[in-house]
C-alpha cells in the first residue's frame, strides 16, 4: 500500500510522513517539491484523514490539477474530495456560501482588471480629477497594495507614510478614490481579485464563533505550496485558520526563500523567514538534492545565492555528473548578442542532437526579446514568447508602427483605424464607424473619405486636426531617417507622454518596449542590422525599415508547431526547466535592474531572480552580456553584471575567455579579476555613510569635476557627463572602490554635491 514511499529519498520520506504539527519544507530547485507535496497529501489520506479535511493552497490552477492527478494514482477517486486550488479559487468558493454575513450577495460578481479600470475611471470623472495626474493603472495598483497589506480606506487616510507618498506624486486624493471604489463595488455586489483575499479575511475575523470555527473544524490539515510567494494578507488568513490556542497547528508550508522573486506583486520573503518563530516546535526539512542540473550549474547556483544577506542556509547538491562548464559570452553590442545566441542554439542542436523545445532564452525585461526574435527568424528557428506577446504584437508597438505606416501610406485603413483616436482625442466610435461606412460606400480609403464625412462641427474639427498631424509626419518622412522620424512621432503623437503617466510595473514595461523599438530603429540606420551582408549604404528611410520588418510581423501569425525555442522573462520561467538555457543581458543596470541599485534588499531579490534563471538549466548554461546597447536612442556602454563575478572560475569554461578576448584572469585564475568585480558576501549591502545624514542634490545641478557622495559607493569625482536631459549619464570615480569608475544615469543616481566647481 505504501509503495509510493519507496520512490522518495530519506529527507523527502521524512517530510511526507511527519503529518502532525507545523512542518516547513525548504525545497531547493529540482529537488522534487511537487512529489513531496502530493505524496504528503496521499499519505494523510492513507493514514485515515478524510480528504475533505485537507486544504491545499497553490498559486496556479494547473498546479492544483496536477496534484490531484498524482494523488489519484495513489489513493484513487478519494483525491477529488481534497480541497485543492489557488488562494483565489478556494476563497471564492467559500465566499459563495458565506458572503451574506459580510454584506455581499452570495452570487456576487467578480470584477476583472477591465471592470476595475472602468469603476476607477467613473470615479475620476465624478470627482473631476485630471486623468493624466490620476492614472487609472497606477491607482489600481495602489489600491491593490493597500488591500494586500490589510489597509482599509480609513486606515489609509490615517497612515502618514502613505499619504506623504501620494502627495509627493501629486495624487493626494487616492484615499478618497479608494473609499469610493470600495463603496461602489459593495453597492454593485462585486469583488475584485484582491477582495477575494481581503473579504475572506474579513469573513473569518468578524465571525469567529460560527464561520471561523466552522472552517477551523473542517480543515484539520492545511498545506501551502510556493509559500515564499505569499503576501501579508494570505499569511494572515492561514494563521487565522491554524494558529490559535488549542490548535494542533497541522500546517505544512513548502517553498524556497531563494526563489522569492515577486515582491512587485506584494509577495514578502519575511513570511517564510519568520515561519519558525511564528510556530513553536516546527519540524524543518531541507530538500537539498537537485535532480535536474549538472554539478557545475548547481555549484554556481550555490555560489551566487551565498551573497544574499537574509536566507535560510542550505547547500544544494547533485549526484549528476560534472557536465559542461558554464559558458560566458561577451558581446560588443546587443545585436551581436542576438546573433551569437541564435548561432549558439544551432551549434548545440547539431552537436548534442537537441530539439528547439530543449532551449530557452531568459531575459530581465520583455523589451529585450526584439533582437533575439529577429535573429531567430533570420536563422529560421521557430520560437514562442512565453507569458507574453511577441515583441511586434504588443499593443504599444503596433500603435507606434501604425503611425509610422500612415506617415508613408495614408491609404492604410487598418493603421488609420488603430490610431485615429489614440491617444484619445475625442473622435468617438460612432464617427469612426460612419467614416468606414462612407469609404466602403464610395469605394475609397478612409483617409480620402474624411473631407466628405458629414459630422458635427466638433468631430469635424478633431478629424481635421488628425489630418494635419499625419500630414506633418508625411512631410518629416521625406526629410528624416527612420530613427529621427520615429522619435518625432513618439513625441508629437502623445504616445510616450500617455504611457509615462502609468507608473505601475506594466506601465513601465510598455515605456521600455517603445524605447526598445526606437533602439532597434537606431541600430537599423547605423548598420545593416536587419540584413547582414547587404550594402551598408542602403536606404535608411522609414519605408525601408518597415519593409525590413514586414516578414517579421507576418511570421508572428504562423503556426510553427510544438517544437519551438522558448523566450521568456526570468520571472515567467520559475517552475520550468530546459536542457539548455541562455540567460542574456547580464549587465549592471539591466540585470540587476537600475531600479534596484539603491536598495540592498532589492539587489538581494535581483540575485534570487538570477538564481532562478540559472537553475532552470539541466545540462547546458550560457550567460551573455553586451558591452554596449542602444538605450533611450543612444549607445550606452555597460559593465558586466556583478552576478557574473560571483561564479568561481572553476565552474566557467575558460576557453570562452580567449574566444571573447577577455583576460584569462577572469576565468582561468583561481580568483576573479578584470571585467568581473567580485564582492565579498554582504559587502555590497554596506552603506558608505549614515542614510539619515544623506541629502541628495538635484540631478540637474551635477556637473563635471564636482565632488559628490553616493549612499553606497561613498565619495567620488564626476569625470564626464554624456547624453541629454533625462538621459544624462555620469562617469564617476569613487575612492573606496577598487574598480573605481561607475557609469550612473543621473536621474536615478541620488548624489549629494560636496563642493562646487
Amino acid at each position: 500500500m505504501n509503495d509510493y514511499l519507496k520512490e522518495l529519498n530519506d529527507v523527502q520520506r521524512e517530510a511526507v510522513t511527519a503529518i502532525e504539527g507545523p512542518v516547513m519544507v525548504i525545497a531547493g530547485p529540482g529537488s522534487g517539491k511537487t512529489r513531496v507535496l502530493t505524496y504528503r497529501i496521499a499519505h494523510l489520506i492513507q493514514s485515515g484523514v478524510a480528504p475533505w479535511e485537507i486544504l491545499t493552497l497553490t498559486f496556479t490552477n494547473k498546479a492544483a490539477r496536477e496534484m490531484k492527478e498524482r494523488i489519484e494514482k495513489v489513493v484513487g477517486q478519494r483525491a477529488n474530495k481534497v480541497w485543492a486550488g489557488t488562494f483565489h479559487s478556494i476563497f471564492a468558493k467559500i465566499l459563495r456560501f458565506e458572503a451574506n454575513k459580510i454584506g455581499y450577495p452570495n452570487d456576487f460578481t467578480i470584477y476583472d482588471t477591465d471592470d476595475t479600470n472602468s469603476v476607477i475611471s467613473e470615479i475620476l470623472k465624478q470627482m473631476n480629477l485630471d486623468r493624466k495626474q490620476y492614472n487609472v493603472s497606477a491607482i489600481r495598483s495602489r489600491i491593490s497594495m493597500a488591500k494586500s497589506n490589510l489597509i482599509t480606506p480609513k486606515a489609509y487616510a490615517l497612515n502618514e507614510e502613505l499619504m506623504n507618498y501620494d502627495r509627493m506624486n501629486r495624487r493626494p486624493m487616492i484615499h478618497i478614490i479608494y473609499e469610493k471604489y470600495v463603496n461602489k463595488c459593495q453597492r454593485s455586489g462585486a469583488m475584485d481579485f484582491d477582495d477575494l483575499l481581503l473579504q475572506m479575511f474579513r469573513l473569518l475575523y468578524q465571525n469567529p464563533e460560527n464561520v471561523l470555527q466552522k472552517y477551523r473544524s473542517q480543515f484539520q490539515y492545511v498545506l501551502v505550496d510556493e509559500f515564499q510567494d505569499t503576501n501579508y494578507l494570505q499569511y494572515q488568513i492561514i494563521k487565522l485558520l491554524v494558529h490559535y490556542e488549542g490548535s494542533r497547528e497541522n500546517v505544512c508550508i513548502v517553498g524556497d526563500d531563494a526563489q522569492s522573486i515577486y515582491s512587485f506583486r506584494g509577495a514578502t520573503i519575511e513570511n517564510i523567514l519568520q515561519f519558525e518563530s511564528d510556530f513553536s516546535d516546527v519540524m524543518t526539512y531541507k530538500l537539498e538534492q537537485n535532480y535536474r542540473s549538472t554539478q557545475h550549474i548547481v555549484q554556481a547556483a550555490n555560489e551566487v545565492i551565498s551573497y544574499n544577506r537574509k536566507q535560510i542556509k542550505k547547500e544544494i547538491w547533485t549526484e549528476k555528473n560534472e557536465g559542461q562548464k558554464i559558458k560566458v559570452v561577451k558581446c560588443m553590442t546587443d545585436n551581436e548578442e542576438g546573433r551569437r545566441v541564435s548561432d549558439g542554439i544551432i551549434e548545440q542542436k547539431n552537436r548534442y542532437s537537441l530539439s528547439n523545445s530543449d532551449f530557452s532564452i531568459l531575459y530581465r525585461t520583455n523589451a529585450q526579446s526584439r533582437v533575439f526574435e529577429e535573429h531567430l527568424r533570420r536563422q529560421n528557428i521557430p520560437y514562442k514568447i512565453y507569458g507574453g506577446l511577441s515583441f511586434y504584437q504588443r499593443k504599444e508597438i503596433k500603435d507606434l508602427l501604425a503611425y509610422l505606416r500612415l506617415s508613408i501610406n495614408v491609404k492604410d485603413n487598418e493603421a488609420l483605424k488603430r490610431v485615429v483616436n489614440y491617444p484619445k482625442r475625442g473622435i468617438g466610435k460612432t464617427t469612426i464607424d460612419k467614416l468606414a461606412d462612407l469609404a466602403e460606400e464610395m469605394e475609397i480609403c478612409m483617409w480620402e473619405a474624411i473631407p466628405m464625412l458629414k459630422v458635427s462641427g466638433r468631430a469635424n474639427s478633431l478629424l481635421a486636426d488628425f489630418v494635419l498631424l499625419i500630414k506633418s509626419f508625411q512631410a518629416k518622412a521625406q526629410k528624416m531617417n527612420a530613427y529621427e522620424l520615429a522619435s518625432h512621432v513618439v513625441k508629437q503623437s502623445g504616445i510616450m507622454s500617455l504611457l509615462k503617466e502609468d507608473d505601475s510595473m506594466e506601465g513601465i514595461g510598455r515605456v521600455e518596449n517603445i524605447t526598445a523599438l526606437l533602439d532597434g530603429i537606431q541600430e537599423f540606420i547605423n548598420d545593416d542590422v536587419l540584413g547582414e551582408g547587404e550594402d551598408v549604404n542602403q536606404d535608411k528611410s522609414i519605408a525601408s525599415y518597415l519593409q525590413s520588418i514586414a516578414l517579421i510581423t507576418d511570421f508572428d501569425s504562423e503556426e510553427v508547431g510544438v517544437d519551438y525555442v522558448t523566450l521568456m522573462s526570468t520571472h515567467a520561467a520559475k517552475g520550468l526547466e530546459f536542457k539548455s538555457v541562455f540567460v542574456v543581458g547580464l549587465e549592471e543596470n539591466l540585470f540587476p535592474s537600475f531600479m534596484a541599485m539603491s536598495d540592498p534588499t532589492q539587489i538581494d531579490e535581483e540575485r534570487r531572480l538570477f538564481y532562478v534563471a540559472i537553475t532552470r538549466a539541466e545540462q547546458y548554461l550560457t550567460l551573455s552580456y553586451a558591452n554596449s546597447r542602444y538605450q533611450f536612442g543612444q549607445m550606452r556602454f555597460n559593465d558586466p553584471s556583478r552576478f557574473l563575478g560571483e561564479i568561481s572560475a572553476a565552474n566557467v569554461d575558460s576557453a570562452m575567455a580567449s574566444h571573447n578576448s577577455i583576460s584569462n584572469d577572469v576565468f582561468g585564475a583561481p580568483k576573479l579579476l578584470g571585467n568581473f568585480k567580485k564582492l565579498e558576501p554582504r559587502q555590497e549591502a554596506m552603506l558608505a555613510i549614515d542614510p539619515s545624514q544623506f541629502k541628495p542634490s538635484p540631478s540637474s545641478m551635477i556637473e563635471e569635476g564636482m565632488r559628490v557622495m553616493h549612499l553606497k559607493f561613498g565619495e567620488g569625482e564626476v569625470i564626464t557627463i554624456d547624453g541629454e536631459r533625462d538621459n544624462k549619464v555620469a562617469t564617476i570615480s569613487f575612492k573606496r572602490l577598487e574598480d573605481s569608475e561607475r557609469r550612473i544615469m543621473l536621474r536615478f543616481a541620488k548624489l549629494q554635491i560636496l563642493e562646487e566647481n
